[in-house]
């Protein structure tokens, strides 16, 4: 792994159209199903007000200045009360293979933990096979079944992770 010089940051409203673009060219890259997922969702065109809800928390990297993914946790209806979602972790190409996705997933598992939560949540889809394996070495255990109705139904896997 090549070392990068980058920041981690929050979330600010002029990030909301660039956020959507690598989320969904993401998807258009991988050719992942656009139905149901975080593609076709309105959110996903105003991710600054949607991470405005109380214990959530998204977060930004950048190198040399551009924007090249995102990572959050989401209190997801339905859930434990303990229990947070990942949500939104998406690193463009250009990003990839330089421990970015690493640092904001360690970003974002230490904010469910000050914000006191005691486990975490994924949804995911098969054709991002990268993030299914950083999810397992962080830790993330498969479910049989996702945890909530309320979460995107083109999601086939599920994760669950104790802090």
């Amino acid at each position: 792994m090549q070392e990068a010089h980058f920041t981690i940051r929050p979330v600010s409203p002029e990030d909301n159209q660039r956020l959507a673009e690598i989320i969904r060219g993401i998807f258009i890259e991988y050719s992942a199903e656009k139905k149901g997922t975080v593609y076709s969702d309105p959110t996903t065109d105003h991710l600054y007000e949607l991470f405005q809800v109380k214990k959530s928390a998204l977060w930004l990297v950048e190198l040399k200045g551009e924007i090249m993914g995102c990572c959050g946790i989401f209190p997801t209806e339905g859930l434990n009360p303990n229990c947070v979602e990942l949500v939104k972790y998406y690193i463009h190409s250009k990003g990839r293979g330089l421990g970015l996705g690493k640092a904001l997933m360690e970003k974002c598992l230490a904010s469910a933990k000050n914000l006191g939560f005691s486990e975490v949540y994924i949804e995911s889809l098969p054709e991002f096979k990268e993030a299914v394996r950083i999810y397992q070495r962080q830790g993330f255990e498969e479910l049989a079944q996702p945890l909530t109705d309320f979460g995107h139904p083109g999601c086939t896997l599920w994760f669950l992770k104790s802090l």
